[in-house]
């Protein structure tokens, strides 16, 4: 029988590409990402990668969905690590997609140390995070020369456990002019009460892009005094960017006033 060309020779590991598939519009998407999912034997993809991304992959992959929403893991961390280990033993060209970037909140760098610690090689292709390219979109800049020369990045979710060390909104409300946070809709109450008992200003704008860079994305603008209220009336819910600061005030002059121009199909 004639063995798979596509098939590792024994003694002979692939090698997994760590691909950051970008926010969700298309045409976001790196060319070297876009060329390794054509080429690719396998692809382990995240719950947030959006459908154009996934036309992207090539006939002949294997695909697996591996994503982490709000209480639905379709696989376990622990898990996706060793099914990775296990493809790279097997094909040459092992792709770990994931949205945004791989390195920003994406569990990237974990998932790059035990595949070293198996002896699998791994290159990362980085990808454009939501933290900028949503609020971009949004007509929302994360700097600006007059209104804001510092951002910070920070995640949204609780620390559980040992997991990673308790998240220091005093610090982080005095850090920066902008305030990007990621997955922080269902913790939104706790992070604003702990930002006003940091001395926050409630008046401080705030504004909510869902499903950023897609055809789909919605925003809500408001204050931090205001925002909970209005996500209640028009039942805004995740996945979304929440972004604080005056650049928030950039919204009503820079958003295209029909959207964002987006590409709606992969890229050929």
């Amino acid at each position: 029988m004639t063995a798979d060309p596509r098939q590792a020779q024994a003694g002979c590991l692939g090698k997994v590409y760590l691909v950051g598939a970008g926010p969700g519009d298309p045409g976001l998407m790196t060319l070297k990402g876009k060329t390794l999912l054509e080429c690719a034997d396998v692809v382990l993809y995240d719950a947030l990668v959006s459908p154009e991304i996934l036309a992207m992959i090539g006939n002949q992959a294997e695909k697996i969905p591996a994503g982490k929403r709000r209480g639905h893991h379709s696989l376990p961390q622990a898990e996706i690590t060793q099914l990775l280990i296990r493809k790279a033993q097997t094909y040459p060209v092992v792709v770990r997609l994931k949205g945004g970037d791989p390195f920003v909140f994406g569990r990237g760098a974990e998932e790059m140390e035990d595949l070293l610690q198996a002896g699998i090689p791994v290159e990362v292709v980085p990808g454009i995070t939501a933290g900028i390219a949503a609020l971009a979109y949004a007509g929302i800049p994360v700097t600006h020369r007059h209104y804001s020369s510092s951002v910070t990045f920070v995640t949204g979710h609780e620390p559980v456990g040992k997991y990673r060390p308790p998240i220091n909104w005093q610090a982080i409300a005095e850090a920066s002019e902008t305030l990007v946070i990621y997955m922080g809709v269902h913790n939104l109450p706790h992070i604003l009460a702990e930002l006003a008992a940091a001395g926050k200003d409630p008046n401080t704008p705030i504004a909510l892009v869902r499903w950023g860079t897609r055809p789909d994305q919605t925003e809500l603008v408001g204050h931090l005094s205001t925002i909970l209220a209005q996500m209640e009336v028009t039942q805004f819910e995740a996945p979304a960017i929440a972004v604080i600061g005056k650049v928030v005030d950039l919204h009503q002059r820079l958003a295209p006033p029909t959207g964002p121009i987006k590409s709606n199909r992969p890229i050929s």
